[in-house]
Formats: structure tokens, C-alpha cells, sequence
């Protein structure tokens, strides 16, 4: 009897065993099956808010429609879940359409918006800081006569050409140095880093540029320089204004120099 009851205990133990073994894998499955769904509806999360952000700066509002109805019709997610993955969407697709509205699309720089409230933060930081900084206005010259005789595309070309320019001449932007196109031919950057704060060391480079390639002209500038003292802080939009009255009066000078040089018929 002793070794039935034995037997008999042993068996037990042994499906208990296999019940609990099963319940586990059971468990395991279920727990691996949430977490793929999971990684496929983040996945179909982050592909949805792509698409809204084309779809926005397309104006499709049918295609807008039907992809925030898939996204509030997320399946298998607790309702915490559910609106926990629909507010990233929206943050994403609210923070692309910032970045677009601050951007240039034809450089990737700022606009004349971003540069503006951009730059105002890194004065405050130069201020807290007392940092100099200092505001270079850029104009690309010939530009109009580009577009005029060689078409819009050509000048596109040389405004991305520009784009480029600023980023080598200010490899540290992003951080250290705010950089824009403020419209049509006229960029700014602003850095507190010294070494190309001055127009003599910006034009220079510029002219020490290879040519665009083709028929284009080489990159010639007018540049005016604005300079930010942390003791006695100024606005963005008074740094600004000086700098570009700077590059205009360069621009003067410059042409007035230009016309002394050339020959006049007899």
C-alpha cells in the first residue's frame, strides 16, 4: 500500500509539473505574442505619423482623415496603452510641422521665423554666460542677374550652394552658431566663436571656394558683421537690423570701387 501511495503521489506531482510546465510556455507564448504586437502597431505608429505629416504639408485632408480614424481604431492595446501611442503620433506629427515652419526647404536652414526665435535663445544663454556673440548678414551677389539669365534653377543652385557655404565656414551650428536664410539672397549667421566673425575672413573664404561647376558664377559676397556685447545686450531684431545695414554699406563700397576700377570708353 505504502509504495502504491507512493506511486500514486509521484504521478501527481509528475502532471503538476506538466499542467504548471504548460501554463508557463502558455504564458511565454502570450507574453512573446504581446510584445510583437506591440513592436508592430509602434512600427504601424510611427509609420502613420509620416504619413500624416505628408499627407499635412500636402493639404490632403481625405488622406489626413483616414489615417487619424486607423489610428484611433488601434486593436489588442488596453485603452491606456491605446492613448499612450496616439498622443506620440500626434507629438511627432505637431513637432515635424514646427520644424517645417521654421525650416527653408531649399537650404535645410533656418527660415527667417526659426532664425529669429532661435537665435533670441542663444543670446539669453550668451547673456547668462556673458559670452560676446556675434552676427554675421550675409547677400549673395548676382544672384537676380543668375536667375534673369540662366533660369529660377540655376539661382536654386546657388542657393544651396550658399546653404553648404555656412555649414563649412560654421561647422559647429546647431550648438554653438544659429544659421538662416532670411529670404531670397540674404542669410545671417549667428556664433559666438570668433575666428569667421569678421568680413574680411568670410569674404575671403568665399573667394577661396572652387566655382559652382558648369556656367555658374563663382560665390561672391556682401557681408556686414553686428557685435553682441553680454554687458550691454541688445534685442536679436536690433543686432540684426545692424549687421544688415553693415552688409549694405560693404555692398556700397564695394560697388563704388568696382566702378573706379573699370575703364571707361573714351
Amino acid at each position: 500500500m505504502m509504495e502504491t501511495g507512493s506511486v500514486s503521489r509521484s504521478a501527481e506531482a509528475g502532471a503538476l509539473r506538466a499542467r504548471n510546465a504548460q501554463t508557463s510556455r502558455a504564458r511565454n507564448a502570450e507574453a512573446l505574442r504581446r510584445v510583437r504586437s506591440a513592436q508592430a502597431l509602434r512600427a504601424r505608429n510611427a509609420e502613420l505619423a509620416g504619413q500624416l505629416r505628408a499627407a499635412a504639408m500636402e493639404s490632403d485632408d481625405a488622406h489626413m482623415t483616414r489615417l487619424l480614424s486607423e489610428l484611433l481604431r488601434f486593436q489588442g492595446l488596453t485603452r491606456a496603452q491605446r492613448v499612450s501611442l496616439q498622443l506620440k503620433a500626434l507629438l511627432n506629427l505637431v513637432h515635424s510641422l514646427r520644424c517645417v515652419a521654421l525650416t527653408d526647404d531649399l537650404t535645410g536652414l533656418y527660415n527667417r521665423r526659426g532664425f529669429m526665435q532661435t537665435g533670441a535663445r542663444l543670446l539669453d544663454v550668451a547673456t547668462r554666460d556673458v559670452r560676446s556673440a556675434h552676427l554675421i548678414y550675409f547677400d549673395v551677389n548676382h544672384l537676380e542677374r543668375t536667375n534673369h539669365t540662366m533660369g529660377r534653377a540655376a539661382g536654386d543652385v546657388m542657393i544651396r550652394q550658399m546653404g553648404n557655404f555656412m555649414r563649412d565656414l560654421y561647422p559647429s551650428y546647431g550648438v554653438y552658431e544659429v544659421l538662416g536664410r532670411l529670404g531670397g539672397d540674404e542669410f545671417a549667421a549667428l556664433t559666438t566663436c570668433p575666428e569667421y566673425a569678421s568680413r574680411g575672413a568670410v569674404v575671403l573664404r568665399a573667394g577661396r571656394r572652387p566655382p559652382h561647376g558648369g556656367d555658374l558664377p563663382a560665390l561672391s559676397l556682401s557681408a556686414g558683421v553686428a557685435h553682441f556685447n553680454p554687458r550691454c545686450p541688445v534685442g536679436i531684431d536690433e543686432l540684426l537690423e545692424s549687421a544688415e545695414q553693415a552688409m549694405y554699406e560693404h555692398k556700397r563700397v564695394t560697388r563704388i570701387a568696382s566702378s573706379e576700377q573699370t575703364p571707361h570708353p573714351a
